[in-house]
């Protein structure tokens, strides 16, 4: 175990295996994610370069970057070393994750080693509680503070852009026509019409993507400063007149009352009935999505309409979208598919490793963590330390 009241010098040799035997390099293991459906890894060949020219050793279980295609030739030719599940867990002293750590894998990893990775401490507060208890140091790739240093760390904003992208190309091949103006010698096609609730980093993208495929797309969100943003994205802000703005905490909306959300039902029904794709993209950290969108509204839209709830593994912002199908409800198509950057596991891959990178190179050196407790972003990201539950 580490005792942060060494010196840099003497850190190294404070991570402990076994019978004593002593590390002087730091490991980091990257394992295969076992969540269902999960494409992704948490470190790239690209990244595990860097890191071993910062002085790290990466220990890569066998094809863990399979799914995101990238081969273990890929990751032994930058110097990485192919191992198992079991001796990856046993030597690493930073375990770098995409999903949380499950039972098995925390009852593995050594007692004072480390853990970086999603994890939602306030929704799975067993988790946190049993990182805590096998004194693993715990940090929080959805915690990453929404400050200007921070940028290149926001797992969740480089996350969300990939959603927003696939959310409309999914909604794009759902329905029954094409986004763009079309003039033929039989007749002109109208433009279809989008509608996306959230001007978040998700919903932005969905609206550039929307725009570029050539549809007419409107945006409502609880936040008005986000008017200027979607604009000049070339969507329409619908505007909420006569109700409180959106209180914003840490770069994320609030709840909002039940009497604003009523007031916006009325502001967009006219958009939503006329919409031939609408995406939703409404979440409140730490709650359940707001119901943005009940069955009656589902009954009044289009018949052949698209809904793509990227709210839904939280409850969904559609009150009849189900998680992980796609059903045919009242005539509209309901997508409920969750972790949508996992569908393009490449590109979320490739962004998400620099997201940890950066972070790992702001936390620590490759003789181990600095532990600078008052600092915002480690303030922010870290969990537990020492047993302690931190937040």
């Amino acid at each position: 175990m580490y005792d942060c009241n060494k010196s840099n010098q003497e850190f190294k040799k404070t991570f402990i295996l076994p019978k004593n035997k002593i590390i002087t390099t730091v490991n980091i293991a990257v394992l295969k994610e076992t969540r269902e459906g999960e494409n992704r890894v948490a470190l790239t060949p690209a990244v595990c370069t860097q890191l071993i020219k910062q002085g790290y050793e990466c220990l890569v279980e066998n094809n863990a970057g399979y799914q995101s295609n990238f081969s273990n030739d890929a990751y032994i030719n930058v110097g990485c070393k192919i191992v198992s599940k079991e001796e990856a867990l046993l030597k690493a002293n930073i375990l770098a994750k995409v999903n949380a750590p499950n039972d098995e894998e925390i009852n593995s990893m050594q007692a004072g080693s480390a853990c970086i990775s999603f994890l939602y401490a306030a929704n799975n507060p067993e988790l946190i509680q049993k990182l805590a208890a096998k004194n693993i140091s715990a940090f929080s790739m959805d915690a990453i503070p929404r400050i200007s240093r921070a940028q290149n760390m926001d797992a969740l904003s480089s996350q969300a852009n990939l959603a927003g992208y696939k959310a409309v190309v999914l909604g794009a091949s759902q329905l029954g026509k094409i986004f763009p103006l079309l003039m033929t010698s039989a007749g002109t096609i109208t433009p279809s019409r989008v509608l996306i609730y959230g001007a978040g980093v998700a919903g932005l993208q969905a609206i550039a993507t929307a725009k570029r495929l050539g549809a007419i797309v409107e945006c409502t969100d609880v936040r008005p400063e986000t008017k200027e943003q979607i604009e000049s994205l070339g969507g329409k802000f619908i505007e909420v007149k006569d109700a409180e703005a959106a209180k914003v905490e840490g770069g994320y909306a609030k709840e909002v009352s039940a009497d604003y959300l009523q007031k916006q039902k009325e502001a967009v029904n006219k958009s939503l009935f006329m919409a031939d794709l609408v995406i939703t993209t409404a979440l409140v950290m730490g709650k359940k999505a707001p119901v943005l969108i009940t069955e009656d509204q589902v009954k009044q839209m289009k018949l052949g309409a698209v809904i793509v709830d990227m709210a839904v593994e939280q409850g969904g912002n559609c009150e009849l979208s189900e998680l992980n199908k796609t059903v045919v409800k009242h005539g509209v198509n309901l997508i409920g598919q969750s972790n949508l950057p996992s569908t393009l596991p490449q590109n979320a891959s490739e962004l998400y490793a620099k997201n940890i990178q950066n972070l790992l190179t702001h936390l620590a050196t490759k003789d181990g963590f600095k532990w600078e407790m008052e600092e915002e972003i480690t303030k922010g990201t870290l969990i537990t330390k020492d047993g302690v539950i931190l937040k």
